[in-house]
């Protein structure tokens, strides 16, 4: 665990196929179920200092307390996602870190030298900020609130269905 952010509680994959991206981890990995959240609008969605009016589906499960989050752009808005794909990549694009006070985590990155490259609020407050710090090639490291209310009760929720997942019904809605 880092001393600086705390324990990486999710790793993000940028997809091209979202729905065959699901799929492939319930029925080849089996890890599910995904909760699918289609055409996510962000309230606010900045990318290097500029907005950005980005269209991305998510799809979310657990591994244990593990969170695989599986992303797929729609459009060519300026983001991380669309950099990661135009580069010829498809997986592993970022791991995050969730912390319940987002401000001072985001400082304490920006002290240490760390340059926000993508931030954003979502729909109840959920806000984000990818920081240009490639840990290998094409992964950056992500900051979020995602443990703070209103969002601890569906990450509970969603990992109690991992738990006692049986492998039926393995992409869901929210």
């Amino acid at each position: 665990m880092s001393r600086l952010f705390g324990p990486i509680r999710q790793n993000g994959y940028v997809v091209r196929d979202l729905e065959s991206a699901m799929r492939h981890w319930a029925e080849v990995l089996h890890v599910g179920p995904f909760f699918h959240l289609p055409h996510v609008q962000a309230d606010e969605f900045v990318y290097r200092g500029e907005p950005s009016p980005v269209d991305i589906s998510i799809g979310l499960a657990f591994s244990g307390d593990l969170q695989i989050e599986l992303i797929q752009q729609h459009n060519d808005a300026p983001s991380v996602y669309k950099d990661f794909l135009d580069a010829g990549r498809e997986g592993l694009q970022h791991v995050s870190a969730w912390t319940p006070d987002y401000e001072d985590a985001v400082r304490r990155f920006e002290a240490a030298g760390q340059r926000v490259l993508q931030h954003g609020t979502l729909p109840g407050g959920l806000r984000f900020a990818y920081f240009d710090t490639e840990l290998h090639p094409g992964t950056v490291f992500e900051i979020s609130n995602l443990t703070a209310e209103p969002f601890k009760p569906m990450l509970d929720a969603m990992q109690d269905a991992a738990r006692t997942w049986d492998g039926t019904d393995p992409i869901r809605g929210v």
